[in-house]
């Protein structure tokens, strides 16, 4: 009903200017009305020729006709100064000057346009800098690929060349030659994989197979696949998951990735031997899980930078064991089920800390 209302608003404007300046014309015809009464009472006109009496009756409803326009113009001058500047405005939208808005006159249909004009032109900067993100993302995902790519693909070349010529001294170095391309193209294939990954997951019509799961219970079962992993690793597990039954709406093999991403992480970066802390436990409508592992130092001063693309601590650097892209894919998994991933550095900890919205049965029913 609101906008219809406001539809008509320039329509009735338009009415009432017509009213008024006819009003006005009136009242101008009605003074010259009096006025040739007046002279025709005192015979003013007596020894005026029909020629010139037609003439003078042109020019007074010439002056009537030109009194209406003139009070016209004048009533909707406003508007068509405001619609003037609307034009403009868009032509400079037009030429690329993208996020310009206009200032907002009134409350009718070209103060409507104004708005939509503006949110127009809101979209398409938005838009326009959207674009040229993904275009330096993509620039930024092309080096980084080219360079993570190049470097165990430079080794296996490298070592495939010294099996050519047979620059090797006995068997035993051979087969360390073959070992060293065997591990770097396992590497080779699990960068690809990643990045395969993390490709499909960044489109926006990816789809979740998503399943109502008891996440404390899948929580205790992958955490127990994992204690020989922290043995071996001389980490001890301090593992506080609620008993409680916390149910939760998720794609389980995606979210299984991120689970065992953050224990990996944990394993790769944590100080040997230590503890690693996991506890999991229901906040409100939230799910909360904190992997806390200790650490020298952390990697970076905002340690929320380990979910960009490629971005890698100086040890992974160094071994050229992180993809750079684990914590990417994971954040990208989480925000996908509604969820919020993110770290914080305390004490010489790192925790982790992953929110899912707890399924309500009842609430999806209502």
């Amino acid at each position: 009903m609101r906008n219809i209302k406001l539809r008509n608003k320039l329509t009735v404007k338009l009415l009432g200017t017509i009213a008024i300046s006819f009003f006005v014309t009136f009242f101008l015809f009605v003074i010259i009305s009096q006025l040739v009464f007046h002279l025709v009472g005192i015979n003013y006109f007596i020894d005026i020729s029909e020629e010139k009496a037609r003439l003078m009756a042109y020019l007074v409803l010439s002056l009537i006709i030109l009194n209406f326009i003139v009070v016209f113009l004048l009533l909707v001058r406003k508007k068509f100064i405001y619609l003037r500047h609307i034009s403009e405005s868009v032509n400079q939208i037009a030429n690329g000057n993208l996020g310009l808005t206009i200032e907002i006159e009134g409350k009718d249909e070209l103060s409507q346009l104004a708005q939509n004009i503006n949110y127009m032109s809101k979209e398409l900067e938005n838009k326009f800098i959207h674009e040229r993100q993904l275009e330096k993302a993509k620039n930024e995902l092309i080096t980084n690929v080219s360079h993570d790519l190049r470097t165990p693909l430079t080794s296996i070349i490298g070592y495939l060349d010294l099996i050519k010529n047979e620059q090797y001294e006995n068997k035993d170095q051979f087969y360390d030659y073959f070992e060293t391309i065997y591990s770097k193209s396992h590497r080779l294939k699990h960068l690809i994989d990643e990045l395969f990954e993390f490709t499909r997951l960044s489109s926006p019509d990816v789809m979740l197979n998503l399943n109502k799961v008891e996440l404390a219970s899948l929580l205790q079962q992958i955490v127990g696949e994992y204690i020989p992993i922290f043995e071996e690793e001389q980490l001890s597990v301090r593992n506080s998951i609620t008993d409680e039954d916390i149910p939760v709406l998720i794609d389980v093999e995606k979210m299984v990735r991120v689970y065992e991403n953050l224990f990996m992480n944990a394993i790769k970066y944590s100080i040997k031997p230590s503890d690693i802390q996991i506890s999991f436990k229901s906040k409100g409508n939230t799910a909360v899980l904190q992997v806390s592992n200790r650490v020298e130092k952390p990697p970076v001063e905002d340690v929320n930078k380990m979910f960009e693309r490629f971005f890698r601590g100086d040890q992974a650097r160094m071994d050229a064991q992180g993809t750079g892209l684990g914590l990417s894919i994971s954040k990208r998994i989480v925000e996908l089920h509604n969820g919020v991933i993110r770290a914080k550095y305390k004490d010489g900890w790192i925790i982790f800390i992953v929110e899912l919205p707890i399924y309500n049965e009842q609430l999806k029913n209502s």
